[in-house]
């Protein structure tokens, strides 16, 4: 056990605008931890810092102890760090099994090996039955399965997820929350989540930070954070808290 991931006073600026503000937290293996917060305070955005989508204007980032700042995509994913995006975007012209061997070709070069590993990876997740089908067919809920899936296939350690649970319904996301708790069969220790949907965050949650205005306002567990009177003020309101205290 130790800190898989360290992000440290980063800063990011746009233009006049600042996404995140001396920001800092960390991961350890076998956590999951959300960030939650206001549209705009910065979620994304710290994942884009993570991956080496955009670059820091200051602060350290380190990924089992390397220093990863300011580096690229490609070698995030290298090292182990793995993530969705809000918009999924599989590759349409491509089957749903050769969406997941783009990521499972990393570690399994050969054709038949990257094959085999991504159908371990869609039996995981549920979508072996569709491996043949063009991703362009497939409805919302199994595009986010198959984004999840192309994550889990270039063996990540470390899984970000970006509102994976945005459009879906209550059975679906139920489903979801299933196969995060299941990570592990997979070799990921580790998984960050961008979260809007309170009673996820709250099942699921080991630590929970919380942004706003790109400053790190609250950290701690779920069921502390949530009293917190600043997030209360800035992203929950009083109405959540009432009924989350209720038994």
């Amino acid at each position: 056990m130790g800190r898989i991931l360290e992000f440290e006073k980063v800063t990011k600026r746009f233009g006049g605008l600042l996404a995140t503000n001396d920001v800092s937290f960390h991961l350890e293996e076998g956590e999951i931890v959300f960030l939650i917060g206001p549209n705009g305070a910065g979620k994304t955005t710290v994942f884009n810092l993570i991956t080496g989508f955009v670059k820091p204007d200051a602060g350290k980032i380190r990924f089992r102890g390397r220093d990863i700042t300011g580096g690229e995509p490609y070698e995030a994913t290298r090292l182990g760090i793995g993530r969705t995006f809000q918009v999924v975007q599989p590759l349409p012209a491509l089957t749903v099994r050769e969406n997941v061997m783009l990521g499972t070709f990393l570690h399994h070069p050969r054709r038949k090996d990257a094959a085999d590993r991504a159908d371990q990876v869609l039996d995981f997740m549920g979508l072996r039955s569709r491996a043949d089908q063009l991703a362009s067919g497939l409805p919302l809920a199994h595009r986010k399965l198959l984004e999840v899936a192309r994550a889990i296939g270039t063996g990540a350690t470390l899984l970000l997820l970006d509102e994976v649970m945005a459009g879906l319904n209550p059975r679906e996301a139920e489903e979801v929350v299933g196969l995060i708790r299941r990570l592990q069969e997979f070799g990921i220790t580790s998984v960050g989540g961008v979260e809007h949907i309170m009673r996820i965050v709250m099942s699921l949650a080991s630590r929970v930070v919380v942004l706003d205005q790109g400053r790190k306002i609250a950290e701690g567990p779920p069921g502390e954070v949530v009293h917190d009177p600043k997030v209360v003020e800035a992203y929950l309101g009083s109405k959540f808290v009432a009924g989350s205290a209720r038994p």
